[in-house]
């Protein structure tokens, strides 16, 4: 027979919320320096063609 879990702790809870918050906020800081870069034209990795 199933039997319930333990309750986490509010602590845990809010330290597990804040690093998948983080983790977001790193993808899209990342996101928005490559766009800036493109957009820019100092990207090193990635060539984009301008038709003009």
């Amino acid at each position: 027979m199933a039997v319930p879990k333990k309750r986490t702790s509010i602590l845990k809870k809010r330290i597990r919320k804040n690093i998948w918050k983080k983790k977001g906020y790193w993808a899209a800081l990342k996101a928005f320096s490559l766009g800036k870069s493109l957009s820019t034209g100092n990207s090193k990795s990635f060539f984009v063609l301008y038709d003009k």
